[in-house]
């Protein structure tokens, strides 16, 4: 709104002091960011006292379950409100709402923001701790997939230059790019020729049709895409400070990557292609990194507030939107290593679990999943759970971590993938 405003002014040859400080991605993305900082800390007082006045507070988690006697029954939920409001405020002030890339993450944020708040609401205002219906949350993840797919799809402003040179000639710095295309190319890591294009792998088509199949195929990865991280991002929510601080870590290095993407000179330097206006999608990530570490001053330990669905859903597919966008996406399973360890671990369990109720015998891989809970549930706890059952990699109980430690091993771990990711630019 803001820069729409100095902009247009600026055009009718109003100068404005200061105003060319706007055309600056630096200084709009550390706006950005500060802003979220602050509204995530202002915002989020005044919210949590309101739950806290009206009782709207966690009513699934119980000190029991911990074998460490830690208590947060009727700690407020929903705080994935708190990160969103202060990611909207600023990316509305300051973002350039004619860009493509912002629209997308925007709905984006406001789409998986108002299913997850559903899936709150029911599960605190109607007592139903199974919230909303599965299928439900899948469809409107499948919705929101299928809205970015066409929007990037059809879009004129979604175009790509996949080759970029700087050169020096007659003391005077040219930039020599390809053309503009609408292409299925993405980055692929590790490798020297490091852009992979869909459409090569249905050539057996014909020249023409093996393009429509390359859109086809990405439209469709986008929905696995988008409903797999934003999934592995709510099953990631589990102690506090752990999806809000790796979430974080993801979107410093996804910022960067989008900054690289959307500048001619460093896109010629890493032999990147070029993603033009992409440079919204670093404004963008800088409020969403801010609104995350705002939130972390109320929901480190000990939490004064759980985001709930209404933030990890959205976390999740902010997360998988920014890395399409940049078509970045097949550097996810890298870069959001930690989210796919947590659902890999889910989706196993429950195949060993019920393989083995198909022989009359209750077996678990670990304790508990997600993985995390493995760490800080004891065999005792499980045989109260589910007597009979046997662990096939039970551990040791006399070495149950406590859930700081957890969550301070899983920001290592992403501070880690984070750089491999980073790397994956110059490693070929």
């Amino acid at each position: 709104m803001l820069y729409g405003l100095i902009d247009y002014i600026r055009s009718r040859g109003i100068d404005i002091p200061g105003g060319g400080m706007f055309q600056y991605i630096t200084f709009r993305s550390i706006f950005a960011l500060v802003v979220s900082i602050f509204m995530a800390s202002w915002f989020g007082s005044h919210f949590i006292d309101m739950l806290k006045r009206r009782n709207i507070s966690e009513t699934q988690r119980d000190p029991k379950l911990d074998p460490f006697g830690v208590g947060k029954k009727g700690v407020p939920t929903m705080g994935g409100v708190i990160i969103i409001v202060a990611i909207l405020v600023p990316c509305i002030l300051i973002g350039d709402l004619r860009n493509v890339y912002m629209l997308l993450m925007l709905v984006t944020t406001l789409l998986l923001g108002t299913i997850g708040f559903a899936d709150d609401y029911i599960k605190t205002f109607r007592g139903n701790k199974d919230g909303l219906n599965g299928w439900i949350k899948v469809a409107g993840q499948l919705a929101l997939g299928l809205i970015v797919g066409l929007t990037l799809r059809y879009s004129p402003q979604v175009v790509i230059n996949e080759k970029v040179d700087i050169r020096i000639e007659n003391n005077t710095e040219m930039v020599i790019k390809t053309p503009d295309v609408k292409s299925t190319r993405t980055t692929i890591p590790f490798l020297k020729n490091h852009n992979l294009n869909y459409a090569d792998a249905f050539g057996w088509l014909g020249e023409n049709n093996k393009y429509k199949a390359g859109w086809i195929f990405f439209v469709l990865l986008t929905l696995f895409i988008v409903t797999a991280v934003s999934n592995g991002s709510n099953l990631n929510d589990g102690m506090d400070g752990m999806a809000a601080g790796n979430s974080a870590i993801v979107g410093i290095t996804l910022g960067v990557l989008a900054y690289v993407s959307s500048n001619v000179i460093a896109a010629s330097h890493f032999d990147l292609m070029y993603i033009p206006g992409s440079q919204e999608v670093v404004v963008y990530l800088s409020a969403f990194v801010g609104a995350l570490v705002g939130f972390l001053w109320y929901n480190s330990y000990p939490a004064q507030i759980f985001m709930g669905d209404t933030g990890s859903l959205t976390i999740g597919g902010i997360i998988a939107v920014a890395a399409l966008c940049i078509h970045k996406e097949l550097l996810l399973p890298i870069l959001c290593g930690v989210f796919l360890v947590e659902s890999l671990s889910v989706i196993c369990q429950r195949m060993y679990y019920k393989s083995g109720k198909k022989k009359g015998v209750h077996r678990r891989l670990w304790k508990r999943t997600p993985i995390h809970d493995h760490f800080r549930t004891s065999m005792e706890q499980v045989q109260k759970c589910d007597p009979g059952s046997t662990v096939r990699f039970a551990g040791n109980d006399s070495k149950l971590q406590f859930e700081t430690k957890i969550t301070l091993r899983t920001w290592i771990i992403s501070i880690g993938l984070a750089a491999l990711t980073i790397l994956t630019l110059k490693i070929r």
